[in-house]
């Protein structure tokens, strides 16, 4: 069986910006700490979630663009795929100096429990109440044509409605979220070649 689909919606958060269909909808302060930023980029949202500041940068960061792209969107059937370079080493890093600081014996569990980078993929599925297929894959850069079967494998075998796609790599004050929603309606062919030209905006 063969299906068409599309990409459907697009948002790019990086350098203290977040954009939905390359218009802007969110710009914090030029080279402000990460933390400050996603911290005004939800209050600006005026969402009652008070869970998302317990969260980490990576989690922070995958919710904040699912939270943008997914206003106003039909949520039922939506599975996740995302993926990125350096899993969830951020928050490792942290871990593994909380271990060594022999003044704390005890490390937080608040912080061991985002050292897996799927763990985002929770966090948004809590939110917007998601039951549906999801997925987090570590790569050198981002798959393209594995995550365009991947996605179009869901809708086909009906395991989706529609996919929620993307790159969420977080180290070190270093960011960039692309996300993109696929569906088998709309005007954008979803091809490995159009899923590249979101990564050169």
């Amino acid at each position: 069986m063969h299906t068409t689909s599309f990409i459907t919606k697009i948002v790019h958060l990086h350098d203290a910006s977040i954009k939905v269909g390359g218009q802007v909808v969110y710009e914090g302060e030029k080279d402000e700490p990460f933390a400050i930023f996603a911290k005004q980029a939800f209050k600006y949202l005026e969402v009652d979630y008070p869970k998302f500041y317990k969260m980490d940068a990576l989690s922070k960061m995958a919710f904040l663009g699912a939270e943008y792209i997914l206003q106003s969107e039909e949520k039922e059937g939506l599975a996740l795929v995302l993926a990125n370079r350096s899993g969830s080493l951020d928050t490792d890093v942290r871990h593994q100096q909380s271990i060594q600081d022999t003044a704390n014996i005890f490390p937080s569990p608040a912080t061991f429990v985002y050292t897996l980078s799927n763990i985002c993929l929770g966090e948004i599925s809590i939110r917007h109440q998601l039951q549906t297929e999801n997925a987090f894959f570590v790569f050198e850069e981002y798959p393209a044509d594995f995550m365009q079967k991947y996605a179009d494998y869901l809708l086909v075998s009906a395991k989706a409605k529609r996919v929620l796609c993307g790159w969420v790599e977080y180290f070190q004050e270093k960011y960039r979220a692309v996300l993109y929603l696929v569906d088998q309606n709309g005007q954008k062919p979803h091809t490995t070649e159009n899923i590249n030209e979101l990564f050169e905006s």
